[in-house]
């Protein structure tokens, strides 16, 4: 389908609009009403740079080198400067979709006409974005404060037609070449172009609204997992009545408890076991609480968006222009903001990816899976089944304890004690990335072990809803059999679940709306809770 032009003004950017972009490759285009800010704001910074006074990033160097009055002169050179030596990054490079989400607030800020910039330098960084050219950018060098500086300095440098990017066949190739070829001029940048293109905190932000919409998705899905690995078991959805959730009254905890009910609705595996025969008393924590931590993990993760949202609503530059002429320093490009929630967001994610990973072992246990045959092997003692698949998910968990160690309650000083406090948020970001894919993997090894343990009930049909995930993992994934490569079925796991595929399945299965029917609570189970 055809994605429309984003229309980027002096307002903010939603996170849906900035996703299109990095993701989507959605083109852009300056409003009218952001181009007249743009002139605007420049017109006083070229005032300014006219005067004999020296005035921060205008007409003086940078950082600690600030009490430094540049001439007329070199300030071209001061431009050029600051971008190639703040380029100082190292490492792989960064993944394409970040450094597009970071262009695209940028170029938000630029719009907002506080940066004092010239039309021409916001022009291209339109270009490029809408050329597919996208800066190498590599993954160290951020002490996330003042900003991004060596992320933006590498997408700075791009715009000058130097450095590198990666085109949009996919081609790692110097931006000397691809400008011209994609029909773009290098920018000679001039009095304080350089600051405004590097002093923002785009590239935490841009990782923020990529991850929360990662882990919407992550969290429906352990919803879905949960409730088939519940369904598996023999246990009972009984714990999840609305009655008893609104005990608690948390809103994440709600939700996930009414997607679980409904998920669960109409099996016969359930069924099965709600007379007074049955033996179990209580299910395990990893069963009966799963829609606690879940929902907690679901606040944490508005808590997260509702500061991602008023960062989106932000303009982070330093000087700024304000709207009666004044240019004034400030310090607003200190990423602490959202080094704290990507740092709270990599704890309930490990918990999240825990407690998934001990629900797995439950079901390869003989003694605790209630007549499932040991590790869901066919042929037990020649066939190992699932055993180190658990392995697998038991070692990501431990990497994910590891990332979830906060990187914001550490500052290391720079620039000669000038900025002697940093947030470190780029940093956060980065770890909270590697543990997106972690639960990723994780879910996906408990999706094909659950689905295994659901047709090894058989006669017994699972619910509708769980039925289908299990039917739409037989698409790649064989039925239980002897021994194979699991590796490749892992993989297939893992692709239904960044899809989006497995949610699309359970959709028609759900209530519209986010939670079940509160009028309409499962019947009660009769065994003692």
């Amino acid at each position: 389908m055809p994605v429309h032009a984003i229309a980027v003004g002096p307002g903010p950017l939603t996170a849906a609009e900035v996703l299109a972009v990095a993701r989507a490759n959605a083109p852009v285009r300056l409003t009218p009403e952001a181009r007249d800010l743009v002139v605007e704001s420049r017109e006083r910074v070229r005032g300014l740079a006219a005067e004999p006074r020296a005035v921060y990033g205008v007409s003086t160097g940078f950082g600690a080198l600030a009490t430094r009055h540049i001439p007329a002169e070199r300030r071209a050179d001061l431009q050029r400067s600051l971008v190639r030596s703040h380029a100082a990054g190292t490492g792989p490079a960064v993944e394409s979709e970040v450094v597009r989400a970071m262009m695209a607030l940028r170029l938000r800020t630029l719009a907002a006409g506080r940066s004092g910039v010239r039309p021409e330098t916001v022009d291209a960084l339109v270009g490029m974005l809408n050329a597919g050219l996208t800066p190498v950018v590599h993954e160290y060098g951020s002490l996330g404060c003042s900003g991004d500086l060596a992320p933006l300095a590498a997408v700075a440098l791009a715009l000058m037609g130097e450095g590198e990017v990666i085109d949009g066949e996919g081609r790692r190739r110097p931006a000397a070449e691809a400008l011209p070829a994609a029909g773009l001029r290098p920018v000679e940048l001039a009095e304080k172009e350089g600051l405004a293109l590097t002093n923002g905190t785009d590239g935490m932000l841009g990782m923020l609204l990529l991850a929360l919409a990662d882990l919407r998705r992550l969290l429906d899905v352990a919803d879905v997992t949960a409730a088939m690995t519940v369904e598996a078991l023999l246990g009972t959805d009984r714990v999840f009545a609305d009655d008893l959730q609104r005990l608690r009254p948390h809103p994440g905890q709600a939700v996930s408890a009414a997607r679980m009910t409904a998920l669960l609705a109409g099996s016969e595996i359930m069924a099965s076991h709600r007379g007074p025969d049955c033996p179990l008393v209580q299910d395990a924590y990893s069963l009966r609480c799963a829609p606690q931590v879940h929902g907690a993990a679901r606040d944490t993760l508005d808590h997260a968006s509702s500061v991602a949202e008023r960062e989106l609503a932000a303009v982070i530059d330093n000087p700024v222009v304000l709207p009666d002429g004044r240019v004034e320093s400030n310090g607003n490009f200190h990423g602490a903001p959202l080094a704290y929630v990507l740092d709270f967001l990599a704890i309930p994610l490990a918990d999240v990816a825990s407690m998934a990973e001990r629900r797995t072992d439950r079901m390869l246990d003989v003694h605790r899976s209630h007549g499932l045959p040991p590790f869901l092997a066919v042929d037990a003692g020649v066939d190992s089944g699932h055993m180190i698949a658990q392995y697998t998910q038991a070692a990501i968990v431990s990497e994910l304890k590891r990332l979830a160690t906060p990187a914001s309650v550490d500052s290391i000083p720079s620039s000669a004690m000038q900025e002697d406090h940093v947030s470190l948020g780029w940093s956060a970001a980065r770890k909270l990335r590697r543990a997106v894919d972690g639960l990723t993997s994780v879910l996906a090894v408990e999706l094909v072990t659950s689905a295994r343990a659901l047709d090894l009930r058989a006669p017994l049909r699972p619910a509708a809803a769980t039925g289908a995930v299990r039917d739409l993992l037989r698409g790649t994934v064989p039925p239980p059999g002897p021994d194979r490569h699991l590796a490749p079925e892992i993989h297939a796991a893992e692709e239904l679940v960044r899809s989006g595929a497995v949610l699309t399945v359970v959709a028609g299965h759900l209530p519209s709306g986010p939670a079940t029917d509160h009028d309409h609570p499962p019947a009660a189970d009769p065994r003692p809770r």
